[in-house]
């Protein structure tokens, strides 16, 4: 009698699980109807490691939003902000439509205002996640895998400056920074768990 109560229970186990992976395919399919996608293409370097907001939050780094990071929106009108450092920001605003596509492509202008200057610090960040966005006195500056590892790093002018890490679901994490020129500096955190209403300003829409 246990025997078959058990053969019972493991013959049914199946289409429990068809069950449900029907009814979360039904439930995904009927998601993307109602959700519309952006999908965002950069010719060079400069483009594909640019910051995007979307409606004034930020989202990610323009290559990396695709797959499990593709961006989904509700329909309508929607404003599209993509930054880089010493670039021009390129905003366009789209109007999504329910299961669509809308591909946008991205191109950045030099901002001909800026200039490097001649003698120069540099920073280097040790920071997890490095997806974070980086911004330096208020001013997007990158994502944190672009300042880390071999050959990469940040580079400022000598003097005090306000080093912003920020990404929504975590704390931001601030310090302030005195460079001597030629000064080598490496900041190192992981970025807390929280609350994306304890998100900074810089990423996210102003009530």
């Amino acid at each position: 009698m246990a025997m078959r109560k058990l053969l019972r229970m493991l013959g049914g186990a199946p289409f429990l699980c068809a069950c449900l992976f029907a009814g979360l395919a039904s439930y995904a399919q009927e998601k993307n109807e109602v959700m519309g996608e952006v999908q965002f293409i950069g010719a060079g370097k400069a483009e594909k490691t640019s910051g995007v907001w979307v409606d004034g939050q930020y989202v990610g780094y323009l290559d990396e939003l695709n797959g499990t990071k593709k961006v989904m929106l509700l329909p309508g009108e929607h404003e599209i902000a993509v930054r880089q450092s010493s670039y021009k920001d390129f905003i366009q605003k789209v109007v999504v439509e329910p299961g669509k596509r809308i591909v946008l492509h991205v191109t950045m202008e030099r901002d001909l205002s800026f200039h490097y200057p001649a003698v120069y610090s540099e920073i280097k960040l040790e920071v997890t996640p490095d997806r974070a966005a980086v911004f330096l006195d208020d001013r997007f500056a990158g994502h944190v895998h672009e300042f880390g590892g071999v050959g990469r790093k940040m580079k400022l002018s000598p003097g005090k400056h306000r080093i912003k890490i920020a990404l929504p679901g975590y704390r931001t994490f601030e310090t302030e920074v005195n460079l001597l020129p030629k000064q080598k500096f490496t900041v190192k955190t992981d970025l807390v768990k929280g609350s994306i209403t304890q998100a900074d300003p810089l990423i996210k829409p102003h009530p």
